[in-house]
């Protein structure tokens, strides 16, 4: 069963990174650009979950992006607070373009029968211990490699948007295995993360 990862971008102008994973955690990465492109090469992999680095629902109570105000923030964006994981709220400029975008695959992908989960490769790096992009591209790789991902791991130009999508991958995987864990509430939809060893 393979899993899909996607390190989104916010526009087709940027570079969207793609990660098909196998249950041996051998990957085929690229950088893609357009809807149809994403939709193609994740259709065409017939995954077991797809999982995206991108909001995928609003904050409970709030009616759209365009609203002014709050609420600004999900259960799982305050669960990431209290757990010292830097990221960005939803409404914070550019990330308004990332989060429709998000919002549309996943209503595209789960229309084509597809299971799609919220990932953020930053948590994943956090919570199992690896450096973020920002501290360096090989020490990721090395981390990545570390974990046992092989593959296009070891492409030499390989982009930091393709190392991100390894990261969603990965917990894409730990998803499908039941081994994950998902914070926020159903409504707001959940952000799966690693499983924190030694907790239920």
């Amino acid at each position: 069963m393979r899993v899909i990862g996607l390190d989104l971008a916010g526009s087709e102008k940027r570079m969207t990174g793609f990660c098909s994973m196998s249950e041996s955690l051998a990957c085929q990465t690229s950088v893609l650009y357009a809807d149809e492109e994403i939709l193609k090469a994740t259709r065409d992999a017939a995954p077991g979950v797809v999982s995206i680095d991108a909001p995928l629902f609003l904050p409970k109570g709030r009616v759209s992006l365009e609203h002014k105000g709050p609420p600004h923030l999900r259960a799982c964006d305050r669960e990431l607070l209290r757990m010292k994981i830097r990221f960005f709220p939803l409404t914070l400029g550019p990330m308004r373009m990332l989060t429709a975008r998000g919002m549309q695959l996943r209503k595209t992908l789960e229309g084509d029968g597809l299971t799609v989960v919220e990932s953020f490769p930053g948590a994943v790096q956090d919570v199992l211990g690896m450096p973020r992009k920002q501290a360096g591209l090989e020490r990721l790789r090395s981390a990545l490699i570390d974990f046992g991902v092989t593959g296009d791991v070891f492409k030499q130009d390989v982009s930091d948007h393709e190392l991100d999508a390894i990261c969603c991958a990965i917990v894409g995987k730990m998803y499908l295995e039941g081994d994950y864990t998902a914070i926020g509430v159903e409504e707001e939809g959940f952000m799966i993360l690693p499983r924190v060893r030694g907790t239920p």
